[in-house]
């Protein structure tokens, strides 16, 4: 619905942008049910994107992915966030935050660490 409201451009370019840009452009046509578990994270990554939002709230966004799909992920989110969208990622995985430009460390609800 948040494409529809926002109005702007075709909402199927729009949203087969936001698959490809997450690899999955091949599957557009195909339902949820049909997708494994991996792909539907990249879908719900693509619909977070596809408004083209000033702030992207990301928990665990690779914890389903395999590695070479998670370095595409976190490059798309580098290079988005080059572009000025700021991206709040939350992850257990250190080579995963290891693509971050800033990195806090949590530990029993208190803040151990800034980076």
């Amino acid at each position: 619905l948040p494409l529809i409201y926002g109005g702007s451009g075709s909402h199927r370019q729009r949203a087969l942008q936001a698959l490809e840009s997450v690899g999955l452009a091949h599957r557009a046509k195909h339902k949820p049910s049909e997708l494994a578990g991996g792909e539907q994270q990249r879908v719900a990554i693509a619909r977070a994107l596809i408004n083209n939002p000033s702030l992207i709230l990301a928990d665990e966004p690779t914890g389903n992915l395999d590695t070479q799909t998670s370095r595409g992920i976190m490059l798309l989110f580098k290079q988005l966030n080059q572009q000025g969208m700021t991206i709040v990622l939350v992850t257990h995985e250190s080579d995963i935050a290891a693509y971050t430009r800033r990195t806090m460390k949590i530990r029993d609800g208190q803040i151990e660490a800034l980076e």
